[in-house]
């Protein structure tokens, strides 16, 4: 598989201010987000990023997502059955009686239809769900025991939950009733996201990425390009997402999911959530307080950008020898996923053979620079 590239990431570290991992991320408007993590921490920046401060959550209790309903209110659970909400922009943070001891990975309010209605989902198949703003939350029978970590509405009456096992649950009246749906994988779903009433996405284990196009009466495998888990998906338009995983994986598409790009993050640090507040803006959070941000769609075009058939590459993927075709000299670098700078080969010649099989498994870059131009290729070490 050759998964062609124009261009690298340009995703930059931000200062959190803790070593915690950080779960969600979740931005109101444009320059006021929130991050929530491990022991109950909720962070908040109000210039887009620039710094963040630490509130009182009030628990020392996991805080797996946070959303918001408007700039004042909003919602953050956790483990043990812990729900928070905030009407203040998160001044102060009060807990909410879920009924459940369960842990709670997931929570969604509705855009449509006011904000009161919302949903969280959790452990052993536990669905709630509130019709006043979240003073009561009442449980839904999913008819699963399964583990549900990813929940999202298309409207008042239809939303997805997604968990363990390729378990992927949809109900068509509110919540009333949930009806299991054929996947077509075992690995554990974490998050699931809808562009439209139709076409939505659900990422999990080794890399999964599934599309639907019907409302989840089929799901199709994507071919992502990575083997590590992804544990976020968002898209800003129908035709350009974003997935965040396992060892700093960023992918982005910009096909609607046709073609998955492996994005260089600078970290190796797991990341959990992505969210973006336009087109170009957006921000993933991970393990050991990262918080990364970019402005430009996570990618900038190299200068002098030369056509793909300016480079070739097999076998891909490879294990031991790669071989590389070029049209000129050349100076090849091969970099890692991160973006770090692995080997350098200048070369007169217009096919090379290089020994990769020093390399650990993943996804590499290949990047060709010539007087005429650079030319940008990625292939799999197996």
């Amino acid at each position: 598989m050759l998964i062609a590239a124009s261009g690298f990431a340009q995703w930059t570290a931000l200062i959190s201010g803790t070593t915690n991992p950080l779960y969600s991320v979740y931005f109101p408007k444009a320059d006021t987000g929130y991050a929530v993590g491990s022991s109950g921490k909720i962070l908040k920046t109000v210039n887009g990023g620039t710094t963040w401060a630490l509130q009182s959550s009030g628990t020392t209790n996991n805080l797996i997502t946070v959303h918001f309903t408007d700039t004042n209110t909003g919602y953050a659970v956790g483990n043990a059955g812990t729900i928070l909400k905030t009407g203040n922009g998160g001044t102060t943070w009060a807990p909410q009686s879920s009924g459940t001891t369960y842990d709670l990975t997931s929570v969604y309010f509705m855009p449509q239809g006011g904000s009161n209605t919302g949903y969280a989902v959790g452990n052993i198949g536990t669905i709630l769900k509130t019709n006043n703003s979240g003073t009561t939350w009442t449980p839904q029978v999913s008819g699963s025991f399964s583990e549900l970590t990813g929940t999202y509405f298309t409207n008042v009456n239809t939303g997805y939950a997604v968990g363990l096992f390729g378990t992927i649950l949809k109900t068509s009246d509110g919540g009333t009733t949930w009806a299991p749906q054929s996947s077509g994988t075992t690995d554990w779903l974490y998050s699931v996201y809808f562009t439209n009433t139709d076409t939505g996405y659900a990422v999990g284990d080794t890399g999964t990425i599934l599309k639907t196009i019907n409302g989840g009466t089929n799901w199709t495998a994507q071919t992502s390009g990575t083997t590590h888990w992804l544990n976020s998906v968002y898209f800003t338009d129908k035709n350009t997402g974003y997935a965040v995983g396992g060892t700093g994986t960023i992918l982005k598409t910009i096909n609607g999911g046709t073609n998955w790009t492996a994005q260089a993050s600078g970290t190796t640090n797991d990341l959990f959530s992505v969210y973006f507040t336009d087109a170009n803006t957006g921000y993933a959070v991970g393990a050991n307080g990262t918080i990364l941000k970019t402005t430009d769609g996570g990618v900038f075009v190299e200068e002098n950008q030369l056509p793909e058939s300016a480079i070739n590459i097999f076998p891909n993927p490879a294990t031991d020898n790669l071989t590389i075709e070029t049209t000129e000299k050349a100076s090849i670098e091969i970099l890692n996923i991160a973006g770090k700078l692995i080997k350098t080969i200048t070369t007169a010649e217009k096919q090379i053979s290089i020994d990769v099989s020093d390399l650990s498994s993943g996804v590499y870059i290949i990047k060709e620079k010539t007087e005429k131009g650079v030319a940008v290729k990625k292939f799999i070490k197996e």
